[in-house]
């Protein structure tokens, strides 16, 4: 499809409350929303990789800047007809993954309402519904934590994930194991340990978790590898999966168990798709994240989440969880007990709400075919 126009647009989305990691805290999310117009069609995506460049080098203005001068202009008045060829348009710069994902995320969009299908379809899902985990951050005091954690084991959810850092570790795991000695848990460490951490590993062990999340250096293989070796509780590499070739290389080496596919930060869902079938292939499990995206990003989220190989409940929350209202409509909600449904619309069946965009955006900019 020929691709005639590009807007961008970095908006930043107030929390409910501010979500706390190992690499800090935020209480406004900033994304980057992108809208692609072709054929008489338009097609959203969406970057959200944080205001400060703490999860990842990117950073949402960065993005911004960079879709802007560098990415969008190699796309615009182009006839682009596969996500590879959409990857191969945009390789020539380096890395920059979240800022390809918005605009490969906005390109799948439009190709499957250019089919009529919803988008799970056209990605190879049989069936629109996902099971989704609780997860919880840091917070102000354990009993709280426990308390949240006892209510989401009893509303059925499959799993909890607990973040997980230094001064919030294995007391707070240990107040949440004894609470809920049969739930399925699992940690995430944000990159906020290295390898000389490796007695604490060992200590986790004892917990009997389904996984530990990207526990090292956010671009580390080597050392995930080792300490693998050293302990038997699962790792699942997160920020270290930026690619193809990463999610390869990690596999060959064994520095993981499983492997979070989260689409913007893999560069859009043509590498994320090629990363499942990947890992299908070696018999890892995956699982879809998420970066607290509007309903524009979560419903690609779901739509990935539908393919086969992704067997571990995903972080897909309701708009409820972090929003006052969703930038976007329809927002998104339970279908059932931790579960969640994609739309039965062309595309990823939501866009964002005019009104509430131009509330929240920060910046905007307008890529024309034929205009410089």
């Amino acid at each position: 499809m020929l691709i005639e126009r590009i807007d961008l647009y970095r908006v930043a989305m107030p929390l409910l409350y501010p979500w706390r990691t190992a690499y800090g805290e935020d209480a406004v999310i900033e994304s980057i929303l992108v809208k692609l117009t072709g054929g008489g069609r338009v097609g959203w995506g969406e970057a959200s990789p944080l205001a400060a460049p703490l999860y990842s080098p990117e950073w949402a203005a960065g993005v911004f800047a960079t879709a802007r001068q560098w990415l969008a202009p190699r796309l615009v008045g182009q006839d682009v007809r596969s996500g590879p060829q959409l990857q191969q348009l945009l390789g020539l710069v380096k890395g920059n993954q979240f800022a390809k994902g918005g605009l490969d995320l906005a390109w799948w969009d439009l190709h499957a309402q250019e089919q009529g299908q919803p988008l799970y379809r056209v990605l190879g899902g049989q069936h629109p519904v996902i099971s989704v985990g609780a997860d919880f951050g840091v917070m102000d005091r354990i009993e709280d934590l426990v308390r949240d954690v006892q209510a989401a084991v009893a509303a059925g959810f499959r799993r909890v994930k607990l973040k997980f850092r230094p001064g919030w570790d294995l007391p707070m795991l240990r107040a949440v194991r004894q609470a809920c000695p049969d739930a399925v848990l699992h940690i995430d460490c944000n990159s906020g340990y290295r390898l000389a951490d490796v007695a604490l590993f060992r200590a986790v062990d004892e917990f009997n978790l389904a996984m530990i999340e990207q526990p090292l250096g956010h671009d580390d293989l080597l050392d995930h590898a080792a300490l693998q070796r050293e302990i038997r509780t699962p790792i699942c590499l997160d920020e270290t999966i930026n690619s193809v070739d990463r999610a390869r290389q990690a596999l060959a080496i064994g520095a993981c168990q499983y492997v979070n596919i989260k689409p913007g930060r893999v560069g859009g869902l043509t590498n994320a798709l090629a990363i499942h079938e990947l890992c299908h292939q070696h018999g890892t499990p995956c699982w879809v994240g998420g970066m607290l995206e509007s309903a524009v990003g979560v419903a690609h989220c779901i739509a990935l989440g539908t393919l086969p190989g992704f067997t571990y409940p995903a972080d897909v929350f309701p708009t409820s969880r972090f929003y006052r209202q969703d930038l976007a409509d329809p927002e998104i909600v339970l279908s059932g007990a931790s579960q969640v449904t994609a739309l039965e619309r062309p595309g990823i069946g939501t866009a964002p709400d005019p009104e509430r965009l131009q509330r929240l955006t920060v910046e905007h900019a307008a890529i024309v075919a034929g205009v410089s």
